[in-house]
């Protein structure tokens, strides 16, 4: 809870907690942000560290994923060279491992339909880690609003892991 005006605590209370990560997709679905990053980053684990759920107002359910390079790594095998988050093997990874959690979770609020792979960890300075050491989902959607617009953009970034709307297989290879 947090006072509406902190100089007039009489004007009341709002809720200041996790509810308040949920959104709306644009068809009015919910999306029950704190269940669905849990259950995304048991998918991958250990390739990621953590995840914001993106989507709010679009069509679909998107990730911005804090990857792990250590694990990541590991899954690219002895060619991982330059910048793991274009690498095929890790995208294959991806790939695998959501079609597998949306085929367990088809429903639109609940079914990742792409991720964007980032190699820069959240930002205690940005405010993106909070003081218990939890991401701060609001604080990284508005610091990197610009990443979330590419995320949901369209195909061709090769940072990016896009899975077919309905199906859940690959699309078409991801631009370079």
């Amino acid at each position: 809870m947090k006072f509406v005006d902190p100089d007039r605590p009489a004007s009341g209370l709002l809720f200041d907690g996790r509810v308040s990560e949920n959104f709306k997709l644009s068809s009015g679905t919910w999306v029950h942000v704190g269940e669905l990053r849990v259950g995304a980053i048991s998918a991958v684990a250990p390739a990621i560290l953590d995840a914001v759920v993106t989507g709010h107002d679009r069509d679909e359910v998107g990730l911005l994923a804090f990857l792990n390079p250590a694990a990541c790594r590991e899954i690219c095998g002895a060619d991982c060279q330059g910048d793991i988050a274009h690498h095929p093997a890790l995208h294959g990874h991806f790939r695998a491992a959501f079609e597998a959690f949306n085929r367990h979770n088809a429903g639109s609020s609940r079914r990742i339909a792409r991720i964007l792979l980032m190699t820069e960890p959240p930002s205690i300075d940005g405010n993106e880690i909070t003081d218990k050491g939890y991401i701060n989902q609001r604080a990284v959607l508005e610091r990197r609003a610009a990443l979330v617009e590419r995320l949901h953009s369209g195909n061709g970034h090769p940072d990016v892991v896009v899975l077919d709307d309905q199906t859940s297989a690959p699309r078409a290879a991801v631009g370079s």
